[in-house]
């Protein structure tokens, strides 16, 4: 049970978070991000990572994976032409109206976008006149209409220059970094045209209350004192370049705009502050990043002290890619801190986030080129793969986890299990194994291994060890002889599934339990409303852990209406495909 102060606690800090919206300009007051009116305002967000920024990790692509990498070599394989509708395909599709208005929905009420500068401005290296700045229409026509869907939805905008000119760190692909050109740490060029591109964005949306904040310069990972040994500014203890050109930033941006708020990252990925303090702005948030490490007071207790030394507020910038579990534990800490949030991202190829894009069999086979090299795919393969991912692109067409949006919303502040799917319990029904209920570990399911901390603990872990279908402790593999079926493997002892169904009719019923295994070891008990029904009864060994057959537990009693079903292994080493209810 949640602790009684804690759920006033956690019942009053969704009441402020929600009671700001469509208030006007956001603010700082002291430790609080507030709205016009004084309220506070806890923001709950996506970022729209791959968007006008491809890493190749979301695209399944790990060889070179910055985006300038992945076009130049898409381009040598299909040729420029077809290569520009593929992007342009990529921008148009991959966030619309239906992208926002389905965030709003589910209970998101702020976005943060990754902004490529390119999109905004010429390279330095390609200015027909040095030192002056050319600038596009294309970004700031994409940033518009974004906005204007915000606006729609009244959630708020939180523009990031995600890739600078020149790149702002070591980690190539999260700035799309080509490091045969000069740095933005060591290019004057470059630092002006990123200050110059800050007061255009402002002098654009100075009037724009739902640009919630600049968030001015992503993950900045650069060791100054020592580039060799400390690539990524972990170690850093001056950051000297760093603040000088937010400074430089923020004084450009107040020439034209005193009212929005201004978001600073720290070094080492947005988390190493050292030299930054004093901040310099009255209206300005930290931001730091969180990834893989425990969900403990302890794990934020840096930015909390920050917060109170320089009495602003804290906002979580970016963090994700990890497990249901993972995520609700740390939202609920965040927001028991009063520290809004901005997850990453909102969609990818894969299946930890709220929205993913499927593959195709010709985009596969590009990637396997990209990745191991061998024979060079057929152009016109890699044309119809491409255009067919821009097409999966679209959020109608993209896989919806609920789970992973159940986790973020509702399950950091309760501990009520919903049925996955409606699970009604007639003659013959089939509940297959992996739609277990939606909630908390050892609410909904209990699993041993849930998350990965290797941050932490120096070891990774799984959660999920099949990384499909759900994003659960619990481990799903693909049944490669049914087209979209799945199963749970991986079943260790004391782990356990449960189901709420709803039974059509009261009676005795026989359960059909379709698992596979290669051993005797494996028992199962069943359990209904928390009563065990049956007590280890043996599963039966199959042969191998992919021949499922299905065995029988009967006389199993059910009440009419809704009952909760739970599957327990007492002792693990099989697979579990389906149950069938026969009455």
């Amino acid at each position: 049970m949640i602790p009684l102060k804690t759920f006033i606690l956690s019942v009053f800090m969704c009441f402020l978070g929600f009671a700001g919206f469509a208030q006007g300009f956001l603010k700082a007051n002291g430790t609080k991000i507030v709205n016009e009116k004084g309220e506070n305002v806890l923001l709950r967000g996506i970022g729209l990572g791959g968007w006008m920024l491809q890493e190749g990790y979301m695209l399944k692509i790990n060889k070179e994976a910055q985006q300038y990498r992945i076009r130049e070599r898409i381009e040598e394989l299909i040729g420029p032409k077809q290569t520009e509708e593929f992007y342009n395909a990529w921008l148009a599709n991959h966030t619309r109206k239906i992208d926002v208005d389905s965030m709003k929905r589910w209970g998101f009420n702020s976005i943060r976008l990754p902004m490529h500068y390119n999109l905004y401005t010429l390279p330095v290296e390609k200015e027909p006149v040095a030192g002056k700045n050319t600038w596009l229409e294309k970004g700031f026509a994409l940033t518009d209409s974004l906005l204007s869907w915000c606006k729609a939805n009244q959630m708020y905008l939180i523009l990031d220059l995600h890739a600078a000119p020149g790149g702002q760190g070591n980690d190539l692909n999260i700035a799309d970094r080509d490091p045969s050109k000069p740095y933005l740490w060591d290019s004057e060029a470059n630092q002006q045209k990123t200050i110059a591109l800050w007061k255009k964005l402002a002098e654009r949306y100075k009037d724009e209350p739902y640009i919630g904040a600049y968030d001015i310069l992503n993950e900045p990972n650069y060791g100054f004192q020592n580039p060799t040994e400390d690539k990524n500014g972990t170690k850093e203890k001056l950051n000297a370049p760093l603040r000088k050109l937010m400074v430089e930033i923020t004084k450009a941006i107040r020439e034209v705009d005193q009212k929005h708020l201004i978001i600073i990252e720290g070094n080492a990925w947005g988390n190493n502050y050292n030299g930054i303090f004093p901040v310099w702005d009255k209206n300005m948030a930290l931001s730091y990043h969180k990834y893989w490490n425990y969900n403990t007071q302890e794990s934020i207790a840096h930015i909390i002290k920050a917060r109170a030394e320089q009495n602003v507020p804290v906002w979580l910038g970016e963090t994700g890619e990890n497990s249901n579990v993972w995520f609700t534990d740390a939202i609920r800490l965040f927001e028991e801190n009063n520290i809004g949030w901005s997850w990453w991202p909102l969609k990818k190829i894969g299946f930890n986030n709220p929205l993913e894009i499927k593959s195709n069999p010709n985009y596969d086979a590009l990637v396997k080129y990209l990745n191991n090299g061998g024979n060079k795919p057929k152009d016109s393969n890699v044309y119809s793969g491409l255009m067919e991912l821009a097409t999966y692109l679209k959020l109608e067409n993209n896989i919806i986890h609920h789970d992973v949006i159940d986790a973020m919303i509702r399950q950091p502040f309760s501990e009520e299990t919903k049925p996955f799917k409606p699970n009604i319990i007639e003659n013959n029904a089939i509940i297959y194994a992996v739609d277990y209920d939606l909630g908390k570990n050892s609410r909904a399911y209990f699993d041993t291994d849930t998350a990965d901390y290797h941050v932490s603990t120096g070891k990774r872990s799984a959660g999920n060890r099949g990384r499909i279908y759900r994003n659960d402790g619990v481990d799903i593999a693909k049944d490669s002889t049914q087209y979209e079926k799945y199963y749970v493997n991986n079943i260790e002892k004391g782990e356990w599934l449960q189901y709420t169904v709803n039974v059509a009719k009261k009676g005795n019923y026989t359960l059909k339990i379709n698992t596979a295994a290669n051993t005797t070891d494996g028992k199962i008990s069943i359990q209904v409303n928390g009563k065990t029904i049956v007590k280890a009864v043996a599963v039966p060994n199959t042969g191998n852990n992919k021949t499922f057959i299905p065995f029988e537990i009967k006389n199993i009693p059910l009440q009419s209406g809704v009952q909760k079903i739970r599957v327990l292994a007492d002792e693990g080493g099989y697979n579990f495909s389906y149950i069938q209810f026969i009455k």
